[in-house]
């Protein structure tokens, strides 16, 4: 069959073997395949990830002198079954999966491995287990972005960000868009979005930011305004707390002290932003953790592949929550694939192109431009090699 292989940097359309299920694997014909941020990195850093993952436990994360089949947002449809499957789903039937898979009792990343070649090919494995039905007239490239959208679903989570809260996104690069629809459906009512990039800014706002900033000319942090509770200066903070000892110490029979924890209950009082680092780049975090609210949550969704610095005393002042975001679990995976079938979320403003084969190392470098492309899918069937100038929605 033919896939796309990468070795040292190069990506090229190469015949490799059709692969042949296992025990428990289905082999898929590829329907659509997103290209991926972080396989972006890994084209060319795929050694820092791999020292990365050798730390936390996975010695087999693919290396720049590996040959490896990237791929790991996808969806095709059911071809064949290797042993011991329960053949859940008839030849044909669309699906989408989880991209792990087991070869006897290792575990490894589809698409991030050379021990599990992924999506960037006509037909690839996946675990019958980790896989599910994508339910019946979903539109295959949406079904391609439930991977993509089931990390900004775990990071909103992650966030436990409520209706009420100010919710910055910082990037709006393939993940950020993705989060800012995530943060809509989940009832936020003010989302500010910011990016260098005026293509990326009209598709966070194509995709319901509230807001959208150029920070080149305006602070993010400034447009959102005197929010009730949100703090930005220590002596406000301070004096908040002075305040409150004032007025609530003339109320009669009622002890201060019960009326403060009463009110924290009831969400009154200073508090933060929720802020989504969605760059990856050194230097961001350090500048959320200046900039932002007091008290805030800075979820960081963004890989950052270089070693960065930040001022943990800054953070401290400014009690700041800093919490990071990786993947998500198999339930939010099902999850946000039921937010797509049923309109909960309307992704298509991230698709900005679809290639064949042959138009994945154009893609790849349109993608790295970061201008006005935002999620390229491939399609094995296609025989577009060059996405045109500008990007399509």
């Amino acid at each position: 069959m033919r896939a796309v292989t990468v070795h040292d940097g190069v990506l090229e359309v190469a015949e490799v073997p059709l692969p042949e299920p296992g025990p428990g694997q289905v082999r898929l014909r590829v329907t659509r395949a997103g290209i991926c941020g972080s396989d972006l990195h890994v084209r060319f850093e795929a050694d820092a990830s791999a020292d990365v993952a050798a730390e936390v436990g996975y010695p087999d994360f693919m290396r720049r002198a590996h040959r490896v089949v990237m791929g790991h947002e996808f969806t095709g449809t059911v071809d064949a079954y290797g042993p011991g499957c329960r053949r859940r789903w008839k030849p044909g039937q669309p699906v989408v999966s989880l991209p792990l898979i087991r070869h006897g009792d290792e575990v490894h990343m589809l698409g991030l491995s050379e021990h599990a070649p992924g999506a960037y090919a006509e037909y690839v494995l996946v675990a019958e287990d980790a896989t599910m039905p994508v339910p019946a007239g979903v539109d295959p490239d949406l079904a391609a972005l439930t991977e993509p959208l089931a990390v900004a679903h775990h990071a909103v989570r992650r966030g436990a960000v409520a209706a009420g809260d100010a919710a910055v996104v910082i990037g709006c690069g393939p993940i950020g868009l993705a989060v800012i629809l995530m943060l809509k459906a989940s009832g936020v009512r003010r989302v500010v979005a910011s990016d260098y990039s005026a293509g990326r800014r009209a598709l966070a706002r194509a995709c319901g930011a509230d807001l959208v900033v150029d920070p080149a000319a305006e602070s993010p942090w400034d447009v959102l305004g005197d929010q009730r509770g949100l703090v930005r200066s220590a002596t406000r903070l301070y004096g908040a707390g002075l305040d409150a000892l004032h007025t609530l110490q003339k109320v009669p029979g009622v002890p201060w002290w019960s009326l403060i924890r009463l009110g924290e209950r009831l969400g009154a009082g200073p508090r933060g932003a929720v802020v989504f680092e969605c760059v990856g780049l050194p230097g961001v975090i350090e500048d959320i953790v200046t900039h932002a609210p007091f008290r805030s949550r800075v979820v960081v969704v963004g890989v950052c592949m270089r070693p960065d610095t930040f001022r943990p005393t800054m953070a401290s002042n400014k009690e700041l929550d800093l919490r990071f975001s990786f993947c998500y679990d198999p339930a939010e995976f099902r999850d946000t694939l039921r937010m797509i079938a049923r309109g909960r979320i309307n992704p298509r403003p991230l698709l900005t192109g679809v290639v064949g084969l042959g138009g994945v190392a154009d893609a790849f470098d349109r993608l790295g431009k970061a201008d006005h492309h935002a999620k390229i899918l491939v399609d094995p069937a296609s025989p577009v090699s060059q996405l045109p100038d500008q990007a399509h929605g």
